[in-house]
């Protein structure tokens, strides 16, 4: 049994890159925690409305209990802001809670990603796993996100170039209900978020590996 931390900068990044693998972990025993960096709060210069925060607040819960995670973790940094954010502070966040939670697996978003908040979520994540520190570390895997990955700059830097993919046939479905949750973030046939683009994605990674429908991964990192 491994310890796996799934790390979402906004709550539906885990589901949209890889919620059938969070599935797949969870069925073969390891334990599972969710860490979600930022938040929708009352005094977010956007002005959140207390239903829209409320909203966002059920939909985590009934997220995390539809995938059974040990515990999730919310570290409450301003969504969409998190280049105003002290880098030091998010450094020293992100990094207290992985050293309670001591993964031996992390899935982690796209460091090229075309949202500031998931590029600068990444650099500070990474620059918590080093591996003279986290020795309990045994592997990161970036993940992909509609609508994120596929729209960074067409620049060699920034390719998503897969290495790792997982057979999520039997949890497709399930992935697609579990994100109907996050009933605002989905959207209408022909666009990057609607169900028949997430099917898609998972067609076209299947094929690389001859199964139904798979998510893939960067593998940054393995202990031997």
């Amino acid at each position: 049994m491994k310890k796996i931390l799934f790390v979402s900068v906004h709550p539906d990044d885990e589901t949209l890159g890889c919620g059938g693998t969070i599935l797949k972990h969870k069925e073969q025993g390891d334990e599972i925690y969710w860490l979600i960096v930022t938040a929708i709060t009352p005094n977010h210069p956007l002005g959140f409305s207390d239903q829209l925060i409320a909203q966002r607040g059920e939909e985590i819960r009934h997220v995390a209990a539809h995938y059974g995670f040990c515990r999730t973790a919310e570290l409450e940094f301003p969504e969409i802001l998190l280049e105003q954010v002290n880098f030091r502070e998010l450094v020293a966040k992100i990094d207290g809670a992985i050293t309670e939670i001591a993964p031996h697996v992390i899935y982690t978003v796209n460091r090229s990603d075309v949202h500031s908040d998931h590029r600068i979520a990444f650099q500070a994540l990474y620059a918590c796993t080093k591996s003279f520190r986290k020795s309990f570390i045994e592997k990161i895997l970036m993940y992909e996100i509609l609508s994120e990955t596929e729209f960074a700059p067409a620049l060699r830097e920034n390719a998503f170039v897969p290495n790792v993919f997982v057979d999520i046939s039997p949890y497709m479905e399930q992935k697609l209900a579990i994100m109907s949750v996050f009933e605002s973030e989905v959207m209408t046939d022909n666009l990057p978020r609607s169900y028949s683009a997430m099917k898609a994605l998972a067609g076209y990674r299947g094929s690389r590996i001859g199964v139904k429908y798979a998510e893939a991964f960067m593998l940054l990192f393995e202990k031997c």
